[in-house]
């Protein structure tokens, strides 16, 4: 009997080292492509840097871009869907409505990636891809990417109004919102540094800028007011980061101290709540908000991806197969 109940716990052991070693298809790992389509970090990332060269601006649109598809059903790429008569795109959402850009950035990375690999890497993780290289592109953090994301076949307009982030939102919402997500408010005010890059328009900063209020610097409001008038001009634009609006770095975070944040949701992370000590902390340290960015996004990217046989790979992003 002793020598059985040996070789059946010998037994029991050898299969789980097997199955603990097999290989997992579902699930996102840094190789994915390296048999299927080798050369797809390269070419994507050739693509994303020819888009931002020609407008610099477009390394901000391609990082919100990733975040606006991540916080809605996962990343999956449903941003991207255009409306049909079974679809309600998320581009009509009030938070993307003439406002989310680079969409013709990621076709045209997936026009060239399916040159060299038809039908293989999704557009959910050429879209987590982009916003990794336009970080690095502008002067920001590079990080690894798990690959294997899939595409979805469905988008949600009631969740994008829902789940994304308002501008004009405190502590108490945006906390909770992010914290739904997996990410902590750590991984927020990190995140948010994503706005020492890129612009803003009129309408949501203008009862920033016109209320008199004791949490935004008079020089700066009055600055601000020259480019958006009381009435008229919605779409005028004006910097989110006051120093450097083109390059990544911490000036985000000295903006904040000095009551300069443009938009209500920037500010309130340094407004005597419970973010500030991280605030101060990246305004001191470009190498502690470089580090904790870069793990921001990643956590980002990888919230709840389609992975294994869920979702498809789309031949183009804006629709389905």
């Amino acid at each position: 009997m002793g020598s059985l109940n040996s070789f059946i716990a010998i037994t029991i052991i050898s299969l789980l080292l097997f199955i603990s070693n097999a290989p997992c298809e579902a699930q996102l790992s840094p190789s994915f492509y390296d048999t299927t389509c080798p050369n797809a970090a390269n070419i994507i990332r050739t693509s994303i840097r020819r888009a931002i060269s020609r407008e610099r601006r477009m390394a901000a649109s391609l990082i919100r871009l990733h975040f606006h598809d991540c916080f809605v059903q996962g990343c999956d790429a449903s941003i991207l869907l255009d409306e049909t008569s079974t679809i309600q795109s998320e581009k009509n959402a009030f938070p993307n409505a003439n406002s989310v850009r680079g969409y013709e950035v990621i076709e045209a990375a997936k026009r060239d990636v399916e040159r060299m690999c038809p039908g293989v890497v999704s557009c959910a993780d050429i879209l987590t891809l982009a916003a990794r290289d336009a970080s690095a592109y502008v002067g920001g953090p590079s990080w690894s990417v798990r690959l294997g994301r899939r595409d979805s076949t469905t988008a949600s307009l009631s969740l994008a109004n829902s789940d994304l982030p308002s501008p004009f939102a405190g502590l108490d919402v945006l906390i909770p919102a992010f914290a739904n997500k997996g990410l902590t408010a750590r991984d927020m005010v990190a995140l948010s540094g994503a706005h020492t890059l890129g612009q803003s328009q009129c309408f949501l900063f203008r009862g920033r800028i016109y209320n008199n209020g004791t949490d935004i610097d008079a020089n700066f409001a009055s600055m601000r007011r020259r480019r958006c008038p009381q009435n008229g001009g919605d779409a005028n634009l004006a910097p989110l980061d006051l120093v450097t609006p083109n390059s990544f770095d911490n000036n985000y975070y000295k903006n904040l101290i000095q009551r300069r944040g443009l938009l209500q949701s920037d500010q309130v992370l340094f407004s005597g709540g419970s973010t500030d000590n991280i605030v101060t902390e990246y305004s001191r340290s470009p190498r502690s908000f470089a580090t904790d960015f870069a793990s921001a996004m990643i956590k980002m990217g990888e919230i709840q991806p389609l992975i294994g046989e869920n979702g498809i790979i789309r031949r183009t992003c804006n629709a389905i197969n």
